[in-house]
């Protein structure tokens, strides 16, 4: 039972990390591709190390996996989102196709507030 499990897992992972290396090349711009990247590595690597644990039923293997798993879960999200915000401030621009820009209008209103003079009317 374990094995077919293990299996599931582990095609599971591998599944998103192609899906994502396709999403890789096909995706238009920076942002979309950064998306593909870091879902291959929560969900991907994480269903790769799963099955790992599984296949080799050890504690030390199954602490290592899961210290991985936590490790990815949390700092794949935040670097994506500081390189994208990053990306956003000097890279690249939005592909075409994107219906909307809610960052834009942020960063709009933060440049404003930086022009404006303090309440003491120093510059």
């Amino acid at each position: 039972m374990s094995d077919a499990l293990a299996a599931v897992l582990l095609l599971g992972g591998s599944f998103f990390m192609l899906v994502a290396s396709v999403g890789l090349i096909r995706l238009p711009d920076v942002y979309c591709r950064m998306h593909a990247a870091t879902k291959a590595t929560t969900f991907g690597m994480g269903g790769i190390l799963l099955g790992a644990s599984l296949i080799f039923q050890s504690t030390t293997v199954t602490t290592q996996a899961l210290l991985a798993i936590f490790f990815l879960f949390l700092t794949a999200p935040v670097a994506a989102h500081l390189i994208s915000r990053a990306a956003y401030k000097r890279g690249p621009d939005l592909c075409a196709d994107t219906a909307h820009d809610e960052y834009g209008k942020y960063l709009e209103g933060q440049k404003e507030e930086e022009e404006s003079p303090d309440q003491y009317g120093d510059a």
